[in-house]
């Protein structure tokens, strides 16, 4: 019971330990969160594509990946291409004088909320380095019965995180009581973005 019990740990810890970080997902679902709109359809959505990313990883995909470097490359370039548009359409948007409040926000359609989010989840190459590549190789150092549990706790470390990020961004809601706090976390969105299709880029040369 307490091997199964640590598998659970070790890759609930690895796992959050990664996801953790500052990136174009995590900040939409942010935003996502602030508007309260679609939440819980965005949240599942992150949820569950890194639970089936994960459990790939565990099952030995992250190795098929590594044998083909011309795929990650087309993702590299899919996804610099989509940051780019999604910066440059944050930025302009902070540039407009009718920005957005909590209140009086821009609603944006469930397909297209879990289209943008599908997006920022698929097209980010780090998220199979992340859930695929890395995980899948740290869970060979645990034993072939106890890696289900080494998935399980990684996919929960997961769920739990972006649940927390997408219904706590409402504790925040008295920060973005004003245009002038949506016009600032547009432009810090939009400069994560432009950063990160950047890097992205030069990952390709």
């Amino acid at each position: 019971m307490m091997s199964f019990i640590i598998s659970f740990l070790s890759g609930f810890a690895l796992s959050a330990s990664l996801i953790v970080a500052i990136g174009a997902q995590n900040l939409f679902v942010l935003r996502q969160g602030l508007k309260k709109e679609h939440v819980g359809p965005v949240v599942l959505f992150c949820g569950f594509s890194d639970a089936v990313l994960i459990i790939a990883g565990v099952s030995g995909m992250g190795a098929l990946l590594g044998t083909f470097p011309q795929v990650a490359k087309g993702f590299t370039l899919a996804g610099a291409a989509f940051l780019f548009w999604y910066g440059v359409r944050a930025l302009r948007q902070a540039m407009r004088a009718e920005s957005m409040t909590v209140a009086h926000g821009a609603s944006v359609s469930l397909p297209k909320a879990l289209a943008s989010v599908a997006a920022f989840t698929w097209l980010n190459p780090h998220v199979y380095l992340d859930t695929v590549l890395l995980m899948g190789t740290a869970s060979t150092a645990q034993p072939i019965p106890l890696r289900p549990f080494f998935a399980v706790g990684a996919a929960s470390a997961s769920f739990l995180w972006f649940g927390a990020l997408g219904y706590g961004a409402r504790l925040l809601q008295p920060l973005f009581a004003t245009p002038k706090s949506w016009k600032i976390l547009d432009i810090v969105i939009g400069c994560v973005m432009l950063f990160l299709a950047t890097l992205l880029l030069r990952q390709v040369r």
